[in-house]
Formats: C-alpha cells, structure tokens, sequence
C-alpha cells in the first residue's frame, strides 16, 4: 500500500482548517496529522510531526506564513509548504517563495486544485494557482537581470532564427517541427519578452548578442 502524503494545516480560522480537512481526509493518498492556528504553532508542530506539506495562511497571528516558512525552510528542510493567500499580488508571492515555499493557492480555488497543489509539491514540484501565475510571470520579466533566462533552449532557438530573417516555415523545416509549433513557440517568446513585432524582436536580439 503507498505511503500516505501527511499534512499539516496552518491557519487561524477554524473554519478555512475544517473545510480544508474534510477535503484531504477524503483523499486515499493524503491524511491530515495536525492544526496549527499560528505561524508559530505551526513551525513547533512541523518540526514535531515532519509532515511532507504544510499548507500555510500567509497572514497569520503571532507568527506570519512567510517568517514561519522561512524558519521551516531552515529547520526542516524535508517539510514542503504550500502557501494560502487570498492575495493574487505578485509581491505576496514573491516574498513567500523567496522564503522557501513550493506552491502558493489562492483561498477561493476549488477542491481539486487544493488536491493537485498537495500532490504537487509532496512530490518535488511547484505550483501556483493559474490566477496568480501571470502576475508572477510579468513579476519576473521586472526583476529578471537576464530577459533571455525566460525562454527555454528551443526558445531561444527560435528567437534566433527569427531575428536572423527566416520564416515559420523555414524555421519548421530546419528544426524538424510542424509551423503550428513554431507560431506557437513565437508567441510564448514574444509575451516572455513582452515584444509586439518583429521589429522589436530584431532589436532585441541585437541588443542581446543573438544576432550581429
């Protein structure tokens, strides 16, 4: 039988923990194993029951979700946290993730996607509710030091080839892809890059060396 993912819900409404662990206790591969109702509750009670996922309010008596993250990430680094806001702002993300969080969900998401967010960073990966990942996409593209760190490796291929004058198709044929991938791959590199031309797309791979 697989082993359990255990997890500890950390938030001070009651309600918000209820609702939370009937959610959980329903599912066959997870099952809660503790309540905390403050940042500081919650990290003595990590530490204490070494769940794979805490899931953690941001806002918090006592002790906030990022502070308590922070300190989890320190001393018990094999607990995950999966970080709970009603807040989309990119600057609340981005404070969290820095301490050390996995995940961030928003308060209003559905059941499943609680589910998918626990499964997620139990295993390893990230995750981050659909609403809240293009602030921190547009978060990045300002904070990044290196735009072309955005893009992927075929990416950049791409964004190469177009600068250098070639068309979908020409691209397609080089890169052994269909032209629905190409136009599509054009399209992730120009919101990465929030570029609305080619022309701005030639510049920019000037001005960062792709093209001479």
């Amino acid at each position: 039988m697989r082993k359990k993912i255990r997890v500890l819900l950390a938030d001070d409404h009651v309600l918000v923990r209820r609702g939370f662990l009937m959610i959980l206790n329903t599912e066959p591969d997870m099952e809660v194993v503790g309540e905390a109702a403050n940042g500081r509750e919650a990290v003595e009670l990590a530490i204490k029951l070494r769940p794979e996922v805490v899931v953690m309010d941001v806002a918090m008596p006592e002790l906030n979700g990022i502070e308590a993250t922070r300190r989890l990430s320190e001393q018990a680094p094999m607990t995950r946290i999966l970080a709970l806001s009603m807040h989309k702002d990119s600057a609340y993300v981005r404070e969290i993730l820095r301490a050390g969080a996995r995940g961030y969900l928003l308060k209003d998401a559905f059941d499943r996607d609680l589910v998918a967010a626990v499964r997620a960073v139990a295993s390893g990966e990230g995750y981050l509710s659909p609403a809240v990942s293009e602030a921190v996409l547009s978060d990045y593209r300002k904070h990044v030091s290196a735009p072309l760190e955005l893009l992927t490796g075929r990416e950049r291929e791409i964004l190469q080839s177009l600068a250098e004058g070639k068309t979908n198709k020409e691209i397609a044929s080089a890169l052994n892809l269909s032209i629905y991938t190409v136009d599509s791959h054009r399209g992730h590199i120009m919101e990465k890059l929030n570029l609305h031309s080619i022309g701005e797309l030639v510049r920019f791979a000037l001005r960062n060396g792709l093209i001479d």
